[in-house]
């Protein structure tokens, strides 16, 4: 369709994979102690751990699914990047500093830290493992799609093999390097990613003669849409029900970014709190600079492609930008965009896999199995099997959802990272009556609602777009849950709270106070 020279494609995605193996294998050598497994011997300053945050956030949501909902939607597909970037505030000012000095290596560290262990832990590694899955079953759909573009394959059989390569690629990632390993391949993935959406920008403006304003006047010409798509409304406003749909959305964006576990563990690879906040403004501007590229991409492919052809190619909106890069820079550019997209993915799921894996293996095994008197070698063992376990699942998920907006998959774990984990580790943090009932209805409530929601909403069926277009049983009217289930988990841990007789342990308090401002008694350097 593009005129793909599969064979350079596939040479430039093929260097960087075995590049940042290489780089894999070498971090892989230092890895001696459970600390260095979960959390790079906290070792990695500010700046490279903000570089690394980026990376590990930026996915191929963000590369291809918003370039690729603002080549069809317009001004409301970059509603998705606006909410991103407001996010990461809520991170830099509530989150950081506390959870990394209160915690050692996830999120359940600190859930649990005043309350009792056992339930707990459980409940933040069932939220962990649920919204990861979730995340990277968005992400390996994305890897079906970019290379049923990229290789030209339009067999389902032939995209479902695409997707368990990236898996099997992605799990020798998280075995091999852990997360040092895999910090190092976020780092370079994000300054490659970075790189490639700024020339790719400064490319097609060019085209234009620097005018951004020719652009949006061809935009509009070869939409269906026509001027329709400078304003908002398009996908969000056509009525009261879309209207309350996009708000349920902006929640689970705004509030769902500081409490996603594959964010929340990157904050135990640096040194110390004031690294925790440095690592989140680097993470910003570099945020800042990445989504304001996707906005001239998504409307420079509406202009140069058109949206009828980006509808109609393999893996759909996702196509958008690399079949812009085709059309500015032919065959060569085209393989570099989407080794990059392919690289986004592959790091992306691998910090997801190593958040789900240790979760299970420090939470689970260490802290509820063995009393948390478990050996370090035997604690990352179960780390290393339980990534196998997840890759499997999630390359099941990815051949699922195969051909859905992946922005929009993310948008719902998200949703579920918000209801279950951010009233939570607001409570756990902030409120000093805060206790284990508490915790488990707010953690639980928020999760079970959140999935349920989904399930009877229009995401999976009752619409064209729906996962089973075919079947109806959409019997929630949102598409995003956000605004039912995230007051449903605050309201639920405040009722625990209120109606356990059990009192909260005020010294265990007094000392997680302490420690989160102070980072006084956290054993890590």
């Amino acid at each position: 369709m593009t005129g793909t020279n599969t064979a350079i494609n596939l040479s430039v995605f093929g260097i960087f994979v075995l590049l940042t193996l290489y780089i894999v294998y070498r971090a892989s050598t230092r890895n001696v102690s459970a600390s260095d497994y979960y959390a790079a011997g906290s070792s990695f300053t500010g700046t490279q751990n903000g570089i690394a945050l980026s990376g590990d956030f930026l996915s191929a949501a963000s590369f291809l699914g918003i370039s690729g909902a603002i080549a069809v939607n317009g001004y409301d597909g970059f509603l998705y990047s606006i909410g991103w970037v407001v996010a990461w505030l809520i991170g830099l000012m509530l989150i950081a500093e506390r959870l990394r000095n209160t915690g050692r290596y996830t999120m359940g560290d600190v859930m649990a830290f005043r309350m009792r262990q056992r339930p707990v832990r459980a409940a933040a590694a069932n939220a962990t493992l649920v919204i990861s899955l979730f995340y990277m079953i968005a992400q390996m759909a994305g890897a079906g799609g970019l290379m049923a573009l990229l290789l030209d394959v339009h067999s389902t059989v032939g995209q479902a093999i695409i997707i368990a390569v990236v898996g099997i690629v992605m799990v020798l990632y998280v075995l091999v390097g852990g997360m040092k390993g895999t910090t190092w391949v976020q780092i370079i993935k994000a300054i490659l990613l970075i790189l490639s959406v700024s020339l790719l920008t400064i490319f097609l403006i060019g085209k234009f003669g620097f005018d951004m304003s020719a652009m949006l006047d061809r935009a509009t010409q070869k939409s269906p849409l026509g001027e329709a798509v400078l304003s908002p409304g398009v996908k969000y406003g056509a009525s009261d029900l879309s209207k309350i749909d996009f708000l349920s959305l902006a929640l689970a964006l705004v509030l769902g970014t500081a409490s996603l576990p594959h964010v929340l563990m990157r904050f135990y690879t640096v040194p110390n709190a004031k690294e925790a906040r440095r690592s989140v403004v680097w993470a910003t501007w570099m945020m800042v600079i990445f989504y304001s590229c996707t906005l001239v991409i998504g409307f420079g492919a509406m202009a140069l492609v058109g949206t009828d052809k980006i509808t109609g190619a393999p893996g759909g909106e996702n196509s958008a930008a690399p079949l812009l890069a085709f059309q500015i820079g032919g065959t060569v550019l085209l393989g570099i965009v989407c080794a990059v997209a392919f690289a986004t993915i592959l790091a992306v799921v691998a910090g997801l896999t190593l958040t789900a894996s240790a979760s299970f293996a420090h939470d689970v095994y260490a802290n509820v199995i063995k009393h948390g008197e478990a050996n370090p070698r035997d604690e990352v063992r179960v780390a290393r099997i339980t990534a196998v376990c997840v890759g499997v699942l999630a390359i099941v998920g990815g051949i699922a959802a195969n051909g859905q907006n992946i922005a929009f998959l993310v948008a719902l774990a998200f949703a579920l990272a918000a209801s279950a984990n951010l009233p939570t580790l607001l409570y756990s943090l902030f409120w000093k009556r805060f206790n284990t009932r508490g915790t488990l209805w707010s953690i639980y409530g928020g999760l079970t609602s959140c999935v349920l929601l989904i399930v009877f909403s229009p995401a999976i069926s009752g619409s064209k777009s729906s996962m089973f277009p075919d079947a109806d049983f959409s019997y929630f009217p949102l598409s995003n849950p956000g605004i039912v289930s995230i007051p449903l988990s605050f309201l639920a841990g405040f009722l625990g709270t209120i109606l356990s007789k059990e009192p909260a342990d005020p010294a265990k308090q007094s000392e997680m106070e302490v420690r989160g401002l102070t980072g006084i008694g956290s054993g890590l350097r």
